[in-house]
C-alpha cells in the first residue's frame, strides 16, 4: 500500500503522519487489495477535514470527514473507507467472475 499524504495549511508532524497510518491498517486488514491511499488533511478557520482516495483494482473510493479536531476527523474518515472498502469487498464476492472455460455453453439451434 502507498500512502501519500498532504496538507493544506496544517503542517503534517509525525505524531500525524502515524496516526493516519496506524488507522489506515485496519483497511489492509480487512482488503488486501490497496494498490495506494491519498490523504488530504486541511484546514478551514475552525473546520478540520480529512479526504482520502483509495485505488482498488478497478475501481476508487473516496470519503471525507469534517470536525472541530483533527484527530478525531481521521478516526471518522478511517471509520467511513473501512465501511466502504467492507462493501466494495461483499459486491466483489457475491459476483464471481467464472472463467470463460467454467461459464455454461449456449445450445446449438438447429434450423
Amino acid at each position: 500500500m502507498n500512502l501519500s499524504l498532504s496538507g493544506h495549511h496544517v503542517t503534517i508532524t509525525p505524531a500525524i503522519r502515524g496516526h493516519v497510518h496506524s488507522k489506515l491498517e485496519r483497511i489492509t486488514r480487512h482488503f488486501d487489495h490497496v494498490i495506494d491511499v491519498k490523504v488530504t488533511l486541511s484546514v478551514e478557520k475552525l473546520r478540520q477535514k480529512a479526504e482520502a482516495t483509495v485505488h482498488i483494482s478497478g475501481k476508487e473510493i473516496f470519503v471525507e470527514n469534517e470536525d472541530e479536531d483533527l484527530y478525531v476527523a481521521i478516526d471518522l474518515m478511517a471509520t467511513k473507507l473501512d465501511r466502504s472498502i467492507l462493501k466494495h469487498k461483499d459486491k466483489v464476492r457475491a459476483h464471481p467472475h467464472d472463467t470463460l472455460k467454467r461459464q455454461p455453453q449456449a445450445p446449438d439451434s438447429e434450423e
